[in-house]
């Protein structure tokens, strides 16, 4: 298995980057040798995190349709066939020097280029799709018919063939429950004594999430309660003047692990590779879905940990800074209750699904 080459796209959101990330830690880590080649977006999240942690890599300048009607989402829309041809005469350069045996696509617009050249090949070259939600996306709605294998987090029935289904739960990033609450809270300047909130709207944060916080941040009693907030890049310099010694502005976190394990709640969206890290990490949590999320994917995360008294479930319609304030008021000052909700989420967790992927993919590869 020393010659594997192994193409993995996928990007734009944490939600599709960093599950193809830890898929690749792991394959190198059984192969060291194994050459391992990413394909993302200039766009994209991944612009920032693969040279962070020097992977082999190469971004497309390709970016997502744009959905709003304004002068500048029509004009981005008007240039995209021309953003697709750039993309397709650079992912044929990296199929022809690094000869890929394998591609495994998780998603996002970055992804489905290298996919659709992998079926273009002349050489068949096996194709792994990896699905996070419980509505199957774009990308897998469009391969799943010639994918040789779909490695699911959750049981579905919006995709065809069925036999090339296997749930797996959902890859997440390695040593992701390795951090260390006392280090952590000294990385913050937060206090060992105070009970954390941990407050995040996903990778690139949430408008709607940041400004109901904004209306209660004084609410909180600083003597007892302290808050870390993630508030994505677009709104930092909205919301970085109320940092404090008991409130923490960041606009992005790298290290999730370490954010974590100084949570005593989080407050969050219902991403599907949020809540496979909140509940292998066994964190009581406060989650109010995206309601835009294709096939309301988001809610029926959420209603999964809600029902299984793991979260709290705010709706994005009901969501307003009183009832979110007695919310997290209620539960970061009954520790019971905490406990309960942690073992809750813990009970759900799938510690082991990037090893079950690459599992299934080294197996998959094996028999080519």
């Amino acid at each position: 298995m020393d010659n594997l080459r192994i193409i993995i796209a996928g990007g734009g959101t944490g939600g599709h980057l960093f599950p193809a990330i830890a898929i690749g830690e792991e394959i190198k880590e059984r192969f060291p040798k194994a050459k391992i080649h990413f394909i993302g977006s200039n766009f994209g999240l991944e612009s920032k995190v693969f040279p962070v942690k020097d992977l082999l890599h190469t971004l497309l300048p390709i970016r997502g349709f744009q959905r709003g009607l304004s002068i500048g989402s029509i004009l981005k829309n008007i240039i995209l066939p021309f953003r697709i041809i750039r993309s397709l005469l650079k992912i044929s350069t990296v199929f022809k020097e690094f000869n890929p045996t394998l591609v495994i696509g998780t998603g996002g617009y970055a992804s489905a280029i290298p996919l659709f050249m992998a079926t273009m090949q002349k050489n068949s070259i096996p194709i792994v799709l990896q699905e996070q939600n419980s509505f199957p996306g774009l990308t897998t709605r469009w391969f799943s018919k010639k994918a040789d294998l779909i490695c699911a987090a959750f049981k579905t029935d919006n995709l065809s063939f069925v036999d090339k289904i296997i749930i797996t739960g959902n890859p997440i990033r390695k040593n992701i429950t390795s951090g260390n609450r006392t280090v952590a809270l000294k990385v913050y300047d937060l206090d060992i004594q105070k009970r954390t909130i941990f407050v995040f709207g996903g990778s690139q944060g949430s408008a709607v999430l940041n400004k109901s916080l904004e209306n209660i941040i004084n609410k909180f009693d600083n003597e007892s309660v302290q808050i870390l907030w993630q508030t994505g890049d677009n709104d930092y310099n909205i919301y970085k003047k109320y940092n404090s010694d008991v409130i923490k502005i960041v606009p992005f976190i790298n290290d999730m692990a370490s954010a974590y394990a100084l949570s005593d709640l989080v407050v969050c969206r219902s991403g599907a590779l949020t809540l496979s890290e909140v509940t292998t990490c066994g964190i009581p949590s406060i989650l109010i879905p995206f309601a835009s999320a294709a096939g309301n994917h988001q809610m029926k995360n959420a209603e999964t940990l809600h029902q299984a008294g793991a979260s709290f479930l705010i709706e994005e319609k009901d969501l307003d800074s009183n009832k979110l304030f007695k919310n997290i008021n209620y539960l970061i000052n009954n520790k019971n209750i905490l406990e309960e909700m942690s073992l809750a989420a813990k009970s759900l967790g799938k510690p082991n699904a990037t090893k079950k992927i690459t599992d299934h993919v080294i197996n998959m590869v094996s028999n080519v």
